[in-house]
């Protein structure tokens, strides 16, 4: 297979920041050598994750086999899960902010067609849903475990816990037409079409503060791999979570 040179849109400080990761749990559990060192395996996850390519292509660009391409993935991965916020350490943040915004995404899978359980009927493709958590200039403050696409927004917020969390600390939150009763700390637009008056005034006042919310899904779905996932839906919450400690710590 032919190899070339090419460039991952992340800065040298996300490289050192994993690299330094990779360093203190090698040392951790004793293993002094790796077929890769810290930085280059930081450098393949970063790849990984950044871009999306195969296993393949990253075990002839490193000159390492496949099956180590995996372990190497799949161990950092896993370390950076664990340092992503739960939802009561991401409230900390959240308690700090004038309000929030909550939106959901499906995000697409590899599934062949008998998978009903993983299809959306709304997005019309299989996949997995995660709720995000916004501040209200669209930075990221967290992202939930993934679902089955199936699963409606309100649900999964539902499961896991959002409504509850806002609603104990009183906290604002704006969210879209699929969160209608969600609770009252969950602020939604007025159902109908064609309002007018203030009804159409308090809507478009409502999707002008939202719409920022859209810039926390554009950084996610900037880790291409989120664009289409191959992996089994079982590994996809530890990459989300692994692409969400990557954005907080960087």
């Amino acid at each position: 297979m032919l190899v070339y040179p090419s460039g991952i849109d992340l800065s040298s400080r996300t490289l050192q920041h994993l690299s330094g990761l990779l360093a203190g749990h090698r040392r951790r559990i004793g293993s002094w050598w790796r077929r890769l060192t810290c930085g280059q395996q930081a450098l393949l996850v970063l790849a990984h994750l950044r871009c999306g390519d195969t296993y393949a292509r990253f075990a002839a660009g490193f000159r390492i086999g496949i099956a180590t391409v995996y372990r190497y993935i799949r161990g950092a991965v896993d370390l950076l899960a664990a340092l992503a916020p739960t939802l009561e350490q991401a409230m900390t943040t959240v308690r700090r902010k004038a309000y929030v915004i909550l939106d959901g995404t499906v995000l697409p899978i590899d599934r062949i067609a008998a998978d009903r359980p993983y299809y959306s009927g709304k997005k019309k493709h299989r996949g997995m849903n995660v709720q995000v958590l916004a501040d209200p200039v669209g930075r990221l403050i967290w992202a939930s475990d993934a679902l089955p696409g199936a699963t409606h927004d309100l649900t999964a917020a539902r499961s896991h816990g959002i409504p509850a969390a806002l609603a104990a600390d009183n906290i604002k939150c704006w969210a879209d037409k699929a969160y209608q009763g969600a609770g009252r700390a969950i602020r939604v637009p007025i159902r109908g079409k064609h309002l007018r008056g203030w009804r159409r005034r308090h809507n478009q006042d409502h999707a002008r503060i939202r719409s920022l919310g859209e810039r926390a899904m554009a950084i996610l779905k900037s880790w291409r791999l989120l664009r289409k996932l191959r992996c089994s839906t079982t590994r996809i919450t530890a990459v989300v979570r692994a692409v969400v400690a990557l954005e907080l710590a960087t």
